[in-house]
């Protein structure tokens, strides 16, 4: 009798089953919008304003906090939310203050979102749930060390993925145009950025890109416009963590906006682990099987102390 022949889908299944990497190669086309099977919806009233946030999972198990960057909002965790809850914790994940439907929360009139307001915020979350193992993307990242430092008995471990990696102006160092940030404003910084994920130059799909863009109608220009400026006064909270204890991973990509090098060096500041995907700036959409495996290898560091 012969032999059937192999089956390349199945072949592909098999492989998936076990290498994270083959499992991001079959994500496809996503609804960034639909609810995730399980989650809740809900909103915090943090000293800025409403937040609002998506849970999954059993909230007695160990805690797991997702914080998005500028322009970014909760909704960039949908394919990291269900495989951290399937490993046994409970996983939030959050906008920040002035972006997408938390764009009611900011600061007093007259005042601009300050690092101090991005922090109470983190503060009173992990305050009111409890200590949770901590992932801050891109700018949150930053506010992320703040609070680590600041409160480190709040934070189980600390993920940072495409954090910007040097304090003081960290857009000097960004793959090619880092010198326009020495000679022009944030708002000028800002209206580029905006142009440039409008314009689709991070390419990705068409049902990202629709989300993307429908969310910039919430999102408040001036809450961008204040990041950015704090982008370019970024602290340098590394010796604060590193003394803290607190494990950490650096979580980056070979094609970010800043050089695989400087990650390197922000994990040597910091006594990091470090890990490198092959994507853009956003491993969550991009490599959320890989991200997720090298998060809960640290999540099993710490919770074993």
């Amino acid at each position: 009798m012969t032999a059937p022949l192999p089956d390349p889908a199945a072949d592909a299944s098999d492989a998936a089953a076990v290498d994270p990497a083959a499992l991001d190669a079959l994500i496809g086309e996503t609804d960034w919008t639909a609810p995730i099977p399980g989650s809740v919806r809900s909103t915090f009233e943090a000293p800025s304003g409403p937040i609002a946030m998506v849970s999954l999972g059993d909230p007695a198990r160990p805690r797991v906090l997702l914080v998005p960057g500028a322009t970014g909002s909760k909704e960039d965790f949908v394919l990291m939310l269900p495989l951290i809850a399937e490993a046994g914790y409970f996983v939030q994940a959050c906008d920040l203050a002035g972006n997408y439907e938390s764009a009611a929360a900011g600061p007093p009139p007259g005042r601009s979102y300050d690092y101090a307001l991005f922090a109470a915020d983190l503060e009173a979350m992990l305050e009111a749930g409890g200590p949770a193992h901590l992932l801050g993307y891109s700018f949150a990242g930053i506010v992320a060390q703040l609070v680590t430092a600041r409160r480190p008995e709040l934070v189980r471990s600390l993920t940072l993925l495409t954090t910007p990696p040097d304090p003081g102006n960290s857009y000097r160092n960004v793959k090619w145009i880092g010198w326009l940030s020495r000679v022009v404003s944030a708002r000028v910084i800002a209206s580029l950025m905006l142009w440039g994920i409008d314009r689709n130059l991070n390419k990705v799909g068409p049902s990202r890109l629709a989300f993307v863009r429908s969310r910039f109608a919430l999102t408040r220009r001036e809450c961008v416009d204040d990041i950015v400026s704090l982008m370019m006064r970024a602290p340098d909270s590394a010796a604060g963590v590193r003394a803290a204890g607190v494990p950490t991973l650096v979580a980056t990509s070979e094609h970010d906006l800043w050089p695989v090098e400087r990650y390197g060096l922000l994990a040597e500041r910091l006594g990091a682990r470090m890990a490198v995907y092959r994507t853009g700036h956003s491993p969550c959409e991009t490599t959320p099987h890989q991200l997720v495996a090298d998060m809960l290898a640290l999540f099993r560091e710490a919770d074993a102390r």
